[in-house]
């Protein structure tokens, strides 16, 4: 039996099986296997085989946005018209067939925009390059999910299934479990919260799936067996996701009222120019990223040039942005803005800046 035959067999065996407290054993069971084959199942199969045709697209400017989407929902439409980049645009399905990068000029940012080919049901098992589109995925900070306004929300459902299937977690945080493997020593499971998802006896059966007999686990929160099979697993990613709803000008105004106030979703229309500008607007704030001036001793500050930077980011991130020198020769920053009480205030290489705060660093 094939692996896909046995991920088959399991995923059949999960919905027919009642979920309730004396099941919950034997499904935490099922989900570690599914995880297990599900990984192997992208892993590159034999070692002499030539390298395949994948989607090596660079990665350039502030940030990445991955454009996914089944075929002719208008992915290559809205590249072609926020980017100067042109995109293969007809009436037929699977007009793209490889990878096509474009930059979108925003707050100073250049965010790079991947129209990925159009995915498939199956993709995760290599259906239609689906595998080389949801590795390239991975690669992103954000995904930008293109769905048809005029099919509903099952799209949206049959996508998030088939990112889900290879370890793309959308709107989601990292479980707090803290998880460790050694040689020897056997098993210690605490948890700092009371656990009423899973219990001890299922970490030990989830962790002796993937041979696992040492190691230390604690539950800094309520988590569920697949939350700890994530962690367990490791290769997880937890990205932003933004859901546009396209193809608003066909349907009524009372489902795109409905659309409109899903969380993390934005209605377009691409081929009327429709709330174009506020969908980058919001991946401007998915990608949380902050635009922060520098100034010179005695001059003024630079309003047009910023340096764009991750919301959070210290001090030392935007010396090392200026040069990787000058974290050595660093004295202290002024910084004028939110960040501070006061302007201008003296800071060190630890001091957190906020959108559009300006900077001054006074070398040694």
């Amino acid at each position: 039996m094939g692996i896909l035959e046995r991920i088959s067999e399991i995923e059949h065996e999960i919905n027919r099986t009642q979920k309730n407290k004396a099941t919950e054993h034997h499904l935490g069971l099922l989900k570690a296997k599914l995880a297990r084959y599900r990984a192997q199942l992208l892993e590159p199969t034999g070692k002499s085989g030539g390298k395949g045709e994948g989607f090596d697209v660079m990665k350039s400017g502030d940030a990445r946005v991955a454009l996914i989407g089944f075929p002719s929902v208008g992915k290559s439409t809205f590249l072609s018209t926020v980017t100067n980049t042109e995109s293969a645009v007809a009436a037929y399905e699977f007009t793209t067939l490889t990878c096509v990068p474009g930059v979108i000029k925003y707050e100073g940012a250049e965010i790079q925009l991947l129209d990925l080919p159009g995915i498939i049901e199956g993709a995760a098992q290599g259906k239609g390059r689906g595998r080389q589109v949801i590795a390239v995925a991975r690669t992103a900070d954000m995904v930008l999910m293109m769905l048809d306004a005029t099919k509903g929300e099952i799209q949206k459902k049959l996508l998030e299934q088939e990112l889900e299937a290879v370890g793309i977690r959308l709107n989601r945080k990292k479980p707090k479990i803290y998880f460790k493997q050694r040689k020897t020593g056997g098993l210690t499971i605490n948890s700092m919260v009371p656990l009423t998802k899973m219990d001890e006896k299922l970490a030990q059966s989830i962790l002796s799936e993937y041979k696992i007999y040492n190691g230390e686990v604690l539950f800094r929160e309520d988590c569920t067996a697949d939350e700890f099979i994530d962690v367990v697993v490791g290769n997880r990613i937890y990205m932003p996701c933004l859901y546009a709803y396209n193809k608003i000008d066909q349907i009524s105004i009372e489902e795109v009222d409905r659309l409109a106030r899903m969380p993390n979703t934005v209605v377009i229309s691409c081929n009327m120019r429709l709330n174009i500008d506020y969908l980058i607007e919001k991946i401007w704030e998915h990608l949380n990223l902050i635009k922060v001036f520098t100034k010179k001793r005695g001059q003024k500050p630079d309003l047009v040039e910023g340096i764009i930077l991750r919301n959070g980011a210290t001090i030392e991130a935007v010396c090392h942005s200026i040069h990787r020198s000058m974290v050595d020769s660093f004295k202290y920053g002024l910084v004028w803005g939110t960040s501070v009480k006061f302007n201008p205030q003296r800071v060190g290489l630890t001091h957190q800046v906020h959108h559009e705060d300006v900077i001054q660093v006074v070398s040694k």
